[in-house]
């Protein structure tokens, strides 16, 4: 059984940073493909970051430049840095975790495992 926790969510006024991270329960970081997700009220969960099979990460166009996908495979940790936050950030986000030969990058199509997800809220 893999489970996943993120942390780091909160509340931030426009421009300001957060920090997301995802614990993983075991040493599967390093062999799966990870990936952060969110999902406002009212609309689909959409892809965030990701890592490409290859290692190549990949970012939706809203994040592009303020957002920074890492993982540390020694601590089994996957983690988002957010910066220069907008309204539009607002959302739950979510980890997850799919067998790289499975996932569909950009996508949450292939993702086995999820985490709860945490609360991000950007004032204006």
């Amino acid at each position: 059984q893999v489970q996943l926790v993120e942390s780091g969510g909160g509340s931030v006024q426009a421009g300001g940073s957060l920090r997301l991270s995802c614990a993983v329960s075991r040493s599967i970081i390093s062999s799966y493909s990870m990936g952060w997700f969110r999902q406002a009220p009212g609309k689909e969960r959409e892809g965030v970051a990701s890592f490409h099979r290859d290692g190549t990460a990949i970012y939706a166009d809203s994040v592009k430049g303020r957002f920074t996908i890492s993982q540390d495979n020694n601590k089994n940790t996957l983690y988002l840095q957010m910066n220069s936050l907008k309204p539009e950030d607002t959302a739950v986000y979510y980890c997850a975790a799919g067998f790289p030969w499975t996932v569909v990058a950009g996508t949450t199509i292939g993702y086995n495992y999820w985490g709860q997800g945490t609360q991000v809220t950007v004032s204006s």
